[in-house]
């Protein structure tokens, strides 16, 4: 297990949150997952598909010194934070590079911090069968907190609380988890639930793709361009495909490949978890036409 990759336990998508003194609420943390690994002063990192991105983050040399044990392997979130909220973007930054030079100015400039939330291993062996409760007190024993190392802060049974007051934050949303779960490798678990805070934003319609049905949307930018933001894949309702199919008939400028661009003329609701650096729109849902807005004032916010 040391110094392997590791398939991590997922989360499933929650409905509603709720307030159930059966689940622990924490706050969903917006980077990369990342399984950090320990023997003595050796600590490499993983991400969940596997690959050891160790040499990117040289700030892995003092998250060693915050573990207190010999061996361990910790479940945790690499982020950048501003301002305590994590932006995506950020990490992702850290994450690509691999230039020695330009990793030790984005140490700078994009310091990066591990946020742990659960224990695999320690000296005294595997906990991953051990109950989530018992887990987390190994945790807060295990983790002397830093700036490059801390443990997110966690609440029983109040899911509205901690929804609301991670909105209020302008947070990513909210991870659910029953206290006597157990970590399931390589699983899907229903055990474990992350509740997102989406926003609904107003886009033009710039084109199609037939198999699989993907509708391509953007939005005008300040310098007056007009430039793709997303394409969605989910939301559609079978009657909504075919009128739109319908619609756009009407309206084809060119056929580029796979690709059936349309006039700029029709406006569509998009839901989205945040929008990026460059104005593309993170994890997008389709969420109906708006037949009342004018696609000129579709402006990137």
């Amino acid at each position: 297990m040391m110094f392997s990759p590791i398939k991590p336990m997922l989360l499933h998508m929650g409905k509603e949150i709720e307030d159930d003194a059966n689940w622990l609420y924490e706050i969903k943390w917006d980077g990369w997952r990342i399984i950090i690994h320990k023997q003595g002063d050796r600590v490499e990192a993983y991400t969940r598909h596997g690959n050891n991105v160790t040499n990117r983050f040289p700030e892995l040399k003092d998250v060693g010194r915050s573990i207190l044990a010999h061996t361990a392997i910790i479940d945790t979130e690499g982020v950048v934070l501003r301002n305590g909220v994590s932006a995506f973007d950020d990490f992702a930054y850290r994450g690509r590079l691999t230039n020695t030079h330009k990793i030790q100015e984005a140490m700078i400039t994009h310091p990066v911090t591990f946020i742990a939330f659960d224990v695999l291993y320690t000296d005294d062996g595997t906990h991953i069968n051990e109950p989530l409760l018992q887990r987390k007190e190994r945790l807060v024993n295990l983790i002397q907190p830093s700036n490059v190392l801390m443990i997110t802060p966690s609440v029983i049974g109040e899911g509205k609380h901690i929804f609301e007051i991670t909105k209020e934050n302008k947070l990513e949303g909210v991870v659910g988890k029953k206290i006597d779960s157990i970590y399931q490798l390589n699983h899907r678990s229903a055990d474990w639930l992350k509740f997102k805070h989406f926003k609904i934003s107003a886009a033009v319609i710039l084109g199609y793709k037939e198999r699989p049905f993907q509708m391509i949307v953007g939005n005008y930018f300040k310098n007056g361009t007009l430039r793709a933001v997303a394409t969605l894949e989910f939301g559609f309702k079978l009657e909504e495909k075919q009128a739109f199919k319908q619609i756009a008939q009407n309206i084809i400028t060119k056929k580029e490949k796979d690709v059936t661009w349309l006039e700029p003329s029709l406006v569509c609701n998009v839901q989205y978890l945040e929008k990026t650096d460059n104005g593309k729109l993170r994890i997008a849902s389709f969420k109906g036409f708006n037949f009342d807005k004018d696609p000129k004032d579709c402006f990137l916010n």
